[in-house]
Protein backbone atom coordinates (compact mmCIF):
# COMPACT_ATOMS: atom_id res chain seq x y z
CA UNK A 1 0.00 0.00 0.00
CA UNK A 2 1.42 3.59 -0.74
CA UNK A 3 2.36 5.41 1.98
CA UNK A 4 -0.14 7.97 2.95
CA UNK A 5 1.61 10.03 5.78
CA UNK A 6 1.66 13.11 3.43
CA UNK A 7 -2.35 13.44 3.66
CA UNK A 8 -3.30 16.20 5.02
CA UNK A 9 -7.39 16.42 4.46
CA UNK A 10 -9.59 15.11 6.42
CA UNK A 11 -13.59 15.12 7.08
CA UNK A 12 -14.56 15.87 10.65
CA UNK A 13 -18.11 16.09 9.89
CA UNK A 14 -19.31 14.59 7.69
CA UNK A 15 -22.52 15.52 6.05
CA UNK A 16 -23.10 11.79 4.10
CA UNK A 17 -23.30 12.99 0.01
CA UNK A 18 -21.60 10.87 -2.10
CA UNK A 19 -20.31 10.54 -5.78
CA UNK A 20 -18.84 8.44 -7.98
CA UNK A 21 -17.76 10.54 -11.42
CA UNK A 22 -16.71 8.03 -14.15
CA UNK A 23 -15.08 5.58 -11.88
CA UNK A 24 -13.80 2.72 -13.95
CA UNK A 25 -11.46 0.16 -12.26
CA UNK A 26 -9.66 -3.47 -13.19
CA UNK A 27 -8.01 -5.81 -10.56
CA UNK A 28 -5.94 -6.60 -13.34
CA UNK A 29 -4.84 -3.73 -15.70
CA UNK A 30 -5.66 -5.19 -18.58
CA UNK A 31 -9.34 -6.81 -17.36
CA UNK A 32 -11.66 -3.93 -16.37
CA UNK A 33 -14.89 -4.80 -14.75
CA UNK A 34 -16.27 -1.69 -13.58
CA UNK A 35 -16.51 0.60 -16.84
CA UNK A 36 -17.55 4.42 -16.29
CA UNK A 37 -19.50 4.25 -13.49
CA UNK A 38 -21.41 7.48 -12.55
CA UNK A 39 -24.08 7.95 -9.71
CA UNK A 40 -24.57 11.07 -6.98
CA UNK A 41 -26.23 9.92 -3.50
CA UNK A 42 -27.59 12.76 -1.68
CA UNK A 43 -27.21 12.82 2.35
CA UNK A 44 -29.36 10.48 4.06
CA UNK A 45 -30.74 9.11 1.02
CA UNK A 46 -30.84 5.03 1.32
CA UNK A 47 -29.12 3.39 -2.12
CA UNK A 48 -29.37 -0.40 -3.61
CA UNK A 49 -27.04 -1.76 -5.76
CA UNK A 50 -29.07 -5.07 -7.21
CA UNK A 51 -27.44 -7.25 -10.35
CA UNK A 52 -26.19 -11.06 -10.98
CA UNK A 53 -23.56 -12.62 -9.67
CA UNK A 54 -20.18 -11.00 -10.72
CA UNK A 55 -22.14 -7.52 -11.83
CA UNK A 56 -19.51 -5.42 -9.67
CA UNK A 57 -21.89 -4.78 -6.74
CA UNK A 58 -18.89 -5.54 -3.71
CA UNK A 59 -16.41 -4.26 -5.88
CA UNK A 60 -18.07 -0.56 -5.55
CA UNK A 61 -18.08 -1.01 -2.11
CA UNK A 62 -14.46 -2.03 -2.10
CA UNK A 63 -13.44 1.39 -3.93
CA UNK A 64 -15.80 3.75 -1.44
CA UNK A 65 -13.91 2.22 1.48
CA UNK A 66 -10.67 2.39 -0.07
CA UNK A 67 -9.30 -1.28 -0.04
CA UNK A 68 -8.65 -0.32 -3.60
CA UNK A 69 -8.09 2.35 -5.54
CA UNK A 70 -9.79 3.48 -8.86
CA UNK A 71 -8.20 3.02 -12.08
CA UNK A 72 -9.15 6.11 -13.59
CA UNK A 73 -12.16 8.31 -12.52
CA UNK A 74 -12.85 9.73 -9.11
CA UNK A 75 -15.03 9.33 -6.11
CA UNK A 76 -16.14 11.96 -3.53
CA UNK A 77 -17.15 12.31 0.07
CA UNK A 78 -18.79 15.41 0.67
CA UNK A 79 -17.36 16.83 -2.38
CA UNK A 80 -13.76 15.60 -1.11
CA UNK A 81 -11.78 13.21 -3.23
CA UNK A 82 -11.05 10.04 -1.34
CA UNK A 83 -7.96 10.30 -3.08
CA UNK A 84 -6.99 13.17 -0.23
CA UNK A 85 -7.92 11.38 2.62
CA UNK A 86 -6.19 8.53 4.42
CA UNK A 87 -7.94 4.66 4.54
CA UNK A 88 -8.14 5.05 8.16
CA UNK A 89 -9.92 8.73 7.88
CA UNK A 90 -12.53 6.69 5.20
CA UNK A 91 -12.92 3.88 7.25
CA UNK A 92 -13.89 5.86 10.63
CA UNK A 93 -16.68 7.67 7.94
CA UNK A 94 -18.38 4.32 7.37
CA UNK A 95 -19.87 1.56 9.45
CA UNK A 96 -20.06 -1.57 7.66
CA UNK A 97 -21.93 -5.30 8.24
CA UNK A 98 -21.06 -7.46 5.66
CA UNK A 99 -22.61 -11.05 4.83
CA UNK A 100 -19.54 -12.84 6.20
CA UNK A 101 -19.38 -12.10 9.97
CA UNK A 102 -16.18 -10.98 11.76
CA UNK A 103 -15.67 -12.18 14.85
CA UNK A 104 -12.11 -12.41 16.97
CA UNK A 105 -11.16 -14.08 20.33
CA UNK A 106 -11.96 -12.04 23.41
CA UNK A 107 -14.97 -11.61 25.52
CA UNK A 108 -18.88 -10.65 24.12
CA UNK A 109 -18.42 -7.28 25.05
CA UNK A 110 -14.81 -6.59 23.81
CA UNK A 111 -16.65 -8.37 19.95
CA UNK A 112 -19.59 -5.37 20.20
CA UNK A 113 -16.76 -2.56 21.89
CA UNK A 114 -14.16 -3.18 18.87
CA UNK A 115 -15.66 0.32 17.12
CA UNK A 116 -15.91 2.53 20.04
CA UNK A 117 -12.74 1.74 22.57
CA UNK A 118 -15.11 4.35 25.10
CA UNK A 119 -17.88 2.77 25.00
CA UNK A 120 -19.15 1.95 28.48
CA UNK A 121 -20.85 -1.47 29.39
CA UNK A 122 -24.79 0.46 29.60
CA UNK A 123 -24.17 1.67 25.41
CA UNK A 124 -22.93 -2.04 24.22
CA UNK A 125 -26.05 -4.01 26.44
CA UNK A 126 -28.37 -0.99 24.89
CA UNK A 127 -26.90 -1.63 21.59
CA UNK A 128 -27.52 -5.77 21.60
CA UNK A 129 -31.20 -5.29 22.79
CA UNK A 130 -31.75 -2.86 19.80
CA UNK A 131 -30.53 -5.98 17.41
CA UNK A 132 -32.21 -8.62 20.04
CA UNK A 133 -28.85 -10.36 20.90
CA UNK A 134 -29.16 -9.18 24.55
CA UNK A 135 -31.58 -12.20 25.22
CA UNK A 136 -29.04 -15.01 23.84
CA UNK A 137 -25.89 -13.25 25.54
CA UNK A 138 -27.72 -13.39 28.64
CA UNK A 139 -27.73 -17.09 28.77
CA UNK A 140 -24.24 -17.16 27.37
CA UNK A 141 -21.91 -18.68 30.78
CA UNK A 142 -20.59 -15.69 31.85
CA UNK A 143 -23.11 -13.09 29.97
CA UNK A 144 -21.07 -10.06 28.04
CA UNK A 145 -17.52 -11.70 29.63
CA UNK A 146 -17.90 -14.78 27.74
CA UNK A 147 -14.98 -15.56 25.69
CA UNK A 148 -16.00 -16.04 22.04
CA UNK A 149 -14.16 -16.85 18.88
CA UNK A 150 -14.73 -17.02 15.58
CA UNK A 151 -14.98 -20.84 15.48
CA UNK A 152 -16.70 -20.60 19.02
CA UNK A 153 -20.30 -22.60 19.97
CA UNK A 154 -22.05 -19.32 18.64
CA UNK A 155 -24.87 -19.73 15.26
CA UNK A 156 -23.75 -17.57 12.24
CA UNK A 157 -26.71 -15.96 13.08
CA UNK A 158 -25.49 -15.28 16.68
CA UNK A 159 -22.22 -13.57 15.41
CA UNK A 160 -24.16 -11.58 12.54
CA UNK A 161 -26.37 -9.84 15.74
CA UNK A 162 -23.00 -8.88 17.74
CA UNK A 163 -21.37 -7.38 14.31
CA UNK A 164 -24.89 -5.39 13.87
CA UNK A 165 -24.26 -4.31 17.01
CA UNK A 166 -21.24 -3.37 17.04
CA UNK A 167 -21.94 -0.94 14.05
CA UNK A 168 -25.16 0.03 15.73
CA UNK A 169 -22.66 0.97 18.69
CA UNK A 170 -21.09 3.08 16.41
CA UNK A 171 -23.60 5.37 14.56
CA UNK A 172 -21.90 5.58 11.86
CA UNK A 173 -22.38 8.94 9.13
CA UNK A 174 -22.69 6.43 5.96
CA UNK A 175 -23.23 2.42 6.65
CA UNK A 176 -22.90 -0.03 4.20
CA UNK A 177 -25.04 -3.31 4.01
CA UNK A 178 -23.72 -6.01 2.51
CA UNK A 179 -26.69 -8.77 2.61
CA UNK A 180 -26.31 -8.06 6.26
CA UNK A 181 -29.25 -10.13 7.67
CA UNK A 182 -28.92 -13.01 5.25
CA UNK A 183 -28.01 -15.69 7.96
CA UNK A 184 -30.72 -14.30 10.55
CA UNK A 185 -34.09 -15.87 10.81
CA UNK A 186 -37.32 -14.05 9.03
CA UNK A 187 -38.67 -13.26 12.32
CA UNK A 188 -35.63 -11.75 13.38
CA UNK A 189 -34.72 -9.82 10.47
CA UNK A 190 -37.67 -8.22 10.83
CA UNK A 191 -37.16 -6.73 13.95
CA UNK A 192 -33.45 -5.73 13.07
CA UNK A 193 -34.77 -3.68 10.24
CA UNK A 194 -36.99 -1.66 12.62
CA UNK A 195 -34.31 -1.09 14.41
CA UNK A 196 -32.11 0.12 11.51
CA UNK A 197 -34.38 2.07 10.24
CA UNK A 198 -34.82 4.09 13.47
CA UNK A 199 -30.85 4.30 13.62
CA UNK A 200 -30.64 5.23 10.35
CA UNK A 201 -32.63 8.67 10.28
CA UNK A 202 -31.06 11.12 8.27
CA UNK A 203 -27.80 8.82 7.38
CA UNK A 204 -26.96 7.95 3.78
CA UNK A 205 -27.02 3.99 3.60
CA UNK A 206 -26.16 1.67 0.30
CA UNK A 207 -27.63 -1.73 0.85
CA UNK A 208 -26.20 -4.37 -1.90
CA UNK A 209 -29.06 -6.71 -1.81
CA UNK A 210 -29.72 -10.81 -3.42
CA UNK A 211 -33.38 -10.40 -1.90
CA UNK A 212 -35.01 -7.78 -3.62
CA UNK A 213 -38.04 -7.48 -1.48
CA UNK A 214 -35.94 -5.99 1.36
CA UNK A 215 -34.99 -2.95 -0.84
CA UNK A 216 -38.51 -1.44 -1.98
CA UNK A 217 -38.24 1.55 0.28
CA UNK A 218 -35.29 2.58 -1.35
CA UNK A 219 -34.50 6.42 -2.40
CA UNK A 220 -32.66 5.12 -5.74
CA UNK A 221 -31.89 1.43 -6.89
CA UNK A 222 -28.81 0.72 -9.03
CA UNK A 223 -29.31 -2.06 -11.19
CA UNK A 224 -25.75 -3.35 -12.40
CA UNK A 225 -24.51 -5.83 -15.20
CA UNK A 226 -21.44 -6.09 -16.32
CA UNK A 227 -19.66 -3.71 -14.25
CA UNK A 228 -22.30 -0.80 -15.39
CA UNK A 229 -25.12 1.15 -14.59
CA UNK A 230 -28.01 -0.16 -17.06
CA UNK A 231 -30.97 0.63 -14.82
CA UNK A 232 -31.68 3.54 -12.12
CA UNK A 233 -34.69 4.29 -10.38
CA UNK A 234 -37.40 3.59 -7.34
CA UNK A 235 -38.42 0.29 -6.96
CA UNK A 236 -42.08 1.55 -8.66
CA UNK A 237 -39.97 3.32 -11.74
CA UNK A 238 -38.08 -0.14 -12.43
CA UNK A 239 -41.10 -1.63 -12.76
CA UNK A 240 -42.65 0.41 -14.75
CA UNK A 241 -39.61 0.69 -17.23
CA UNK A 242 -40.07 -3.36 -18.03
CA UNK A 243 -36.60 -3.92 -18.13
CA UNK A 244 -33.85 -5.81 -16.24
CA UNK A 245 -35.21 -5.11 -12.88
CA UNK A 246 -38.75 -6.63 -13.21
CA UNK A 247 -37.25 -9.65 -14.58
CA UNK A 248 -35.07 -9.91 -11.76
CA UNK A 249 -37.78 -8.93 -9.46
CA UNK A 250 -40.34 -11.30 -10.63
CA UNK A 251 -38.21 -14.25 -11.16
CA UNK A 252 -37.28 -14.54 -7.41
CA UNK A 253 -41.09 -13.43 -6.74
CA UNK A 254 -41.89 -17.23 -8.55
CA UNK A 255 -39.32 -18.22 -7.04
CA UNK A 256 -40.57 -17.49 -3.61
CA UNK A 257 -44.08 -18.55 -4.85
CA UNK A 258 -42.91 -21.58 -5.43
CA UNK A 259 -41.02 -22.40 -2.31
Amino acid sequence: MEDESHFVKKIEHVQGKVEFKNVSFGYEPNQIIIKNFSALVQPGQKVAIVGPTGAGKTTIVNLLMKFYNVTSGDILIDDVSIKQLTRENVHDIFGMVLQDTWIFHGTVFENVAYGKTNATKEEVIEACKKVHAHSFISRLPKGYDTIISATSGLSTGEKQLLTIARMMLRQPEIIILDEATSNIDTRTEKKINDAFDQMMQGKTIFVIAHRLSTIQSADQILVMKDGNIIEKGTHQQLLKQNGFYKKLYLSQFEHQELI
